[in-house]
Parts: structure tokens; sequence; C-alpha cells
């Protein structure tokens, strides 16, 4: 399959869609689909598995790093083939189409879909603070249903209409071109950094922390439960870093793509990282590990110490402003892989269209928005969403394999970045990323397990639609 001819002009080939995101608006996309409301929630759980400052730092600085040759790698592999659908592309050139399919299949179904939805119900959620009548907790319809003798409670909330309403708010905004989708994200990754930034230098210099135990292991615990607690906080940190390879999804709208992807994934992982240890630093100096642990709001409570009083409220709109950008970002490249599929002849047909108007893939955008709408009320998506994480690390896996299939397959395959530390980065990445899909099959098996067997359930269908698409092509 021919590659995008990339040269400087602003149009992407034949597809339709413009090139028209730059360096800056790409970094934007990458950080603020990254930062959500990880940074906000995380570190309490992870203390409760490792209770230890020295060991919460070194995990997110490994996460980090993990990332870092995550997108060393994949940042080949999006210069090589600069076009929308980012992973879904790799694995169809380097294992066929079925693979990419499965990717995609997932992805669609429960993946991106169902992270769309958590974080509109994230939003939801801190929203209701200021505006408590239309808070999760607002309950309008209730029902219970009895399957098999078993009662099956459902709830519908009033936050659950607000994710639906913001989910449909930033498509539409997505729908009627870049420019809009560009301008909000740029605009909310700016607002949360600028946040996340001030919290930490106010704490450094008028929090009134306390000095720091660094002692590795305080509370004396077993070197058995300080890897498994280490493993444990290791798959923390990846919720926290998920999403750093959707901005391959839109490779076919970057400018100059074999030069700023690169840029992009490298220098957006760097700068994601160090936020992200400069905050937990500010939240344990804040509070001891012994009032960390367990604590979900650990950003609020960590400020109150800091600052004095309630900041609630600012945490809560601190919150707000980053799911909103996240949420955004994930709506923009989300829409470019069924589009992908879709000119593959993989996923329906009208996801191919381009709108001639606002060159963006409407019909996509659209029906990511209806289906992450219906995973929104569904009440199950938050264990469908847990299980398909498990599959997506399973693909970072597969894709970064890629690598090594495509240097083999394709060795004329024009490659304007090559992935640094090649073949050592890579293998590190996949080694690691398979470690913690290891220690979420332990964790987890019934997630786990139900993610495969929701994945291989794409292979059946997909060769039904093959065998349906070339029964039609023959009777033409």
């Amino acid at each position: 399959m021919a590659l995008i001819n990339n040269s400087h002009s602003n149009k992407s080939g034949k597809n339709g869609l413009i090139r028209q995101l730059g360096l800056f608006d790409s970094t934007m996309v990458m950080v603020g689909i990254v930062i959500g409301s990880g940074i906000f929630l995380t570190t309490g759980i992870m203390a409760k598995t490792i209770p230890s400052a020295s060991l919460i730092l070194l995990a997110w600085a490994v996460g980090g790093l993990l990332t870092l040759a995550g997108a060393l790698t994949y940042a080949e592999l999006g210069a090589s083939m600069p076009e929308a659908g980012g992973q879904y592309v790799y694995l169809r050139e380097a294992y066929g189409p079925l693979a990419g399919f499965l990717f995609g299949w997932i992805l669609f179904l429960v993946y991106m879909t169902g992270g769309i939805a958590v974080l509109a119900l994230a939003f939801a959620e801190y929203f209701g603070y200021f505006f408590p009548s239309m808070s999760t907790s607002k309950i309008f319809f209730q029902t219970s249903i009895n399957i098999f003798n078993h009662p099956v409670h459902y709830s519908l909330s009033m936050g659950n209409l607000v994710g639906i309403f913001v989910i449909f708010l930033l498509s539409a905004f997505n729908y009627i071109g870049v420019g809009f989708g560009k301008f909000i994200q740029n605009f909310f990754t700016i607002l949360k950094i600028g946040i996340i930034l001030s919290i930490i230098f106010l704490g450094f210099t008028f929090g009134k922390g306390t000095a720091i135990n660094f002692s590795l292991n305080p509370e004396g615990l077993r070197l058995g439960q300080m890897i498994i607690g280490f493993g444990v906080a290791l798959v923390a940190v990846s919720w926290a870093f998920d999403g750093w390879n959707n901005v391959n999804f839109v490779a076919g709208e970057i400018k100059n793509p074999k030069r700023n992807l690169p840029l992009v994934l490298i220098f957006g992982t760097l700068g994601i990282t160090v936020l992200y240890i400069l905050t937990n630093y500010i939240y344990l100096y804040a509070l001891p590990i012994s009032e960390i642990k367990g604590v979900v709001r650990v950003a609020e409570k960590a400020t109150s110490a800091l600052f004095g009083g309630a900041t609630a409220s600012l945490i809560s709109a601190a919150v707000i402003i980053s799911t909103f950008g996240s949420l955004n970002g994930s709506i923009l490249t989300g829409s470019r892989v069924y589009y992908a599929m879709a000119k593959d002849k993989l996923f329906f047909r009208r996801a191919a269209k381009v709108n001639p108007r606002f060159h963006t893939p409407g019909f996509a955008i659209i029906i990511q928005a209806v289906w992450a709408s219906i995973l929104t009320i569904s009440g199950t998506f938050e264990q469908m969403f847990t299980f398909a994480m498990f599959v997506a690390i399973m693909f970072w896996i597969i894709a970064a394999a890629s690598v090594f299939t495509l240097r083999k397959k394709r060795p004329d395959m024009p490659r304007p970045y090559k992935a640094w530390g090649y073949p050592i980065v890579p293998i590190i990445f996949i080694l690691a990323s398979a470690g913690i899909l290891i220690n979420t099959l332990i964790e987890k098996p019934v997630e786990s397990l139900a993610g495969i067997v929701l994945t291989a359930l794409g292979i059946p269908y997909y060769y039904i639609t093959r065998r349906s698409r070339f029964s039609k092509a023959t009777e033409d």
C-alpha cells in the first residue's frame, strides 16, 4: 500500500483531510489527552501498595521512561507511515488487515468510546460540585430487573445527561472543523498545564509542607510485597500516561509529520513525565504517606494541607478543565481510526467520507459520539473499559514489535526517523509492557480474559463481513 507523499503542502494526499495541525497543536493534542484526571487521583491508590515516597516517585519516573521507550518506537512508525489511523495502519502493514481490524474493533467497541464515556462522567462528577442538581448522585430513574433470579439494578442520573451533552457538544465542534477542535485543545491544555505549574510553584515557595521521608521501606514490607506492590503501582501509572500514542491517529492531518510527529512524541512524553514527578513531589511534601494511603482525591487533600482552608473548588475546577481537554482530544483522534478502517472497507462505509466543507470525517465522529453516549448510560462500561485496557496494552506490544517486522518485511520503506536505541529501546518497552500485562492478568484474571474473548469475537465478524464484501464485488 503506497505511503502518503508528505510535502510541505497542507493537503494530505487524496483523502480530503487537510494537514493543519502544527508542531504546537500536535503537542497540545498529545499532552491534553494524557493529562486527564489521573494525576489528581492516582497517588493515594499507589500509596496503598507501595507506602514509600521514594518508590512512588520512582514508579512515576519508571512509567515516564517506559512511555518514552514506546514513544521512540512509535515515532519511527509514525514518521514512516504518516497516515490517518496511526496504530491501525502499522498493524495492517506489518501483520495484515485482520490485525488492524481487531485493534479498531476493540478501540471502537470499548477502549476509545469507553474512555470517552469515563472522561465525560468524570467531567460530570466534578461539574456536579458546582451544580449539585446536575451531579451523578442526582438519580431521576432507577429500576431492577431479574436475570436468571439475579437482580440487576440500573439507575440514570443527571450526571449521565451532562456527560452525553458534553460528548455531543465537543463532537459537534470537531465535526465543523479541525480548527475548532485544535483551538479548544490548545486553550484547555495550556490552562491545565498552567494550573499544575501554579500548584507546583506555590507549593515550593509558599506551601506549608514537611520534610519527606525518603526511606525506601519505612513500613518494613517483605521484598516480595514491595515488588508486587511496585508492579501494581506501575499499572496505575500506565493509566495516567494512557493516550500518549493517540496523536499518531491524526498523523494524516499533521504538518510535516516526518519531522513533527517524532518531536511531539518525544518531547511531549518528557514534559508530561516532569510535570507528573514534580506534582507527586508536592503531594508528598504536603502530606506524610500515612495520610495519603487510600485517598482518591489526593490533590484536594494535599493542596488543603499546603495552603490552608478548603481548596476543593480549585481542584474541582482543575479536574473539569483537565477532563474537558482530554475528552476533546480523544474525540478528535479516535474518529480517524474508524475513518482509516472504513477506507479499507472494514467499517461503516460512510465513515470513509470526508465532509467537503469542513474536511473532517463527519460520520465517524457522529457514530463515535452515539456509541460513547450509549456506554455513558449503560452502567456497564467501566468493567468493559478495564478489560479493554488489558487488550490495549497487548496491542501496544504487537505494534511496537511491528518495528522489527517492518524493517525485515519492508527494508526499503522510507524511515525519516529511526527509533533511537534500536533494538534495545523497543525491546525494553515490549518486555516492560508484557510485565504489566502479566501483572494485570494475575490481579484481574476475569477482566483480562474477557478482554481477550471480546477481541476474539471480532475474528468471525471480520471473516463474515469480508465474505459479504467479496460476494457483492463478484455480483457487481
